[in-house]
């Protein structure tokens, strides 16, 4: 074997080693978050209810025997049996089975706000933190004009402008959840900005969107995906309640919220209407808020 030939295998084994070292250390550190979760039975809960959520909401079809929309007048308003586990509505409908199909609703509601509100939370953020200066006060400012209302009012009117329907929910609420995201973010970004590496990464000649990319978001990611997790409990409650007032999703979409408002005037003679998917709304938001909590003092560096 020739010298050169040598050192490009032993170029390509240093690569492979390097990958391999790298690929066991985020093994390890998975590894140790699922430790730490386990060790926090709260966390634990909230985690096994959320990922419960998941199931059901895509096994949907498999786990029920009626059909969601399905009217049956002569069956209206039946109380729980073995036949109708939670009864059915004043349609005559399986309320199980629009509450298992309520689940799509819900998660296709909450993950599309947070798709939404995390690049924009954390662009305006972090160039802001970044930036400094009259930037800084301009974004930080119209963040303030948002955080002053409440985030229910505010996505009650930005959906009666825009009109009921489920998108137009998903807009309103990512109009209102977006601000804590960027406090955070630009709170995160001062902490790094005169940090060594980035200032060695400045006079290297890299960009502001380099710098933000490779060596911001990663430090700043753990605490924007603990103040997603919290967040998706109050996407949860005010999706239920642009639902429960009839600017979110539309009859006869099964959603939980919807579901609540409907069976508020058999409330006396049908308590299921509203009770179950109050209990589910009060559940799903809670195990949100445990599994934030349980994140946050995993991936908090400071505790290791």
């Amino acid at each position: 074997m020739t010298k050169q030939g040598s050192l490009t295998t032993l170029h390509d084994w240093l690569i492979n080693e390097d990958f391999t070292s790298t690929r066991q250390a985020r093994l390890h550190k998975i590894y140790v978050a699922w430790l730490s979760l386990l060790a926090n039975p709260l966390a634990f809960t909230g985690f096994l209810v959320v990922l419960f959520l998941i199931i059901v909401a895509i096994l949907a079809p498999a786990i029920t025997s009626y059909d969601p929309y399905a009217q049956d007048l002569s069956n209206a308003l039946q109380p729980l049996s073995w036949h109708h586990w939670f009864g059915t509505d004043e349609f005559g409908r399986d309320v199980y089975t629009r509450l298992v199909f309520g689940a799509r609703t819900t998660l296709y509601i909450s993950i599309l706000v947070t798709i939404i509100v995390a690049p924009i939370g954390f662009v305006i953020g972090a160039t802001a933190g970044y930036l400094g200066g009259w930037i800084d006060v301009i974004l930080m400012r119209i963040t303030d004009i948002f955080l002053s209302f409440p985030s229910l009012v505010l996505a009650l009117a930005f959906s009666a402008s825009l009109g009921p329907g489920i998108e137009n929910a998903v807009i309103a609420i990512a109009l209102t959840v977006w601000p804590p995201i960027a406090r955070l973010a630009r709170a995160e970004t001062l902490t790094f900005r005169n940090a060594d590496f980035v200032i060695a990464a400045e006079l290297q000649g890299a960009g502001m969107i380099r710098i933000l990319v490779r060596h911001i978001v990663p430090l700043c990611a753990p605490s924007v995906v603990v103040r997603l997790t919290l967040n998706m409990s109050s996407i949860i409650l005010t999706a239920a309640g642009l639902g429960f007032l009839g600017l979110g999703a539309q009859p006869p979409m099964p959603e939980w919220g919807a579901m609540a408002a409907s069976g508020r005037q058999y409330l006396l003679d049908a308590w299921w209407l509203t009770t179950i998917p109050g209990i589910a709304i009060l559940t799903v938001s809670l195990a949100f808020n445990l599994l934030g909590d349980g994140l946050r003092d995993i991936l908090d560096p400071r505790n290791g």
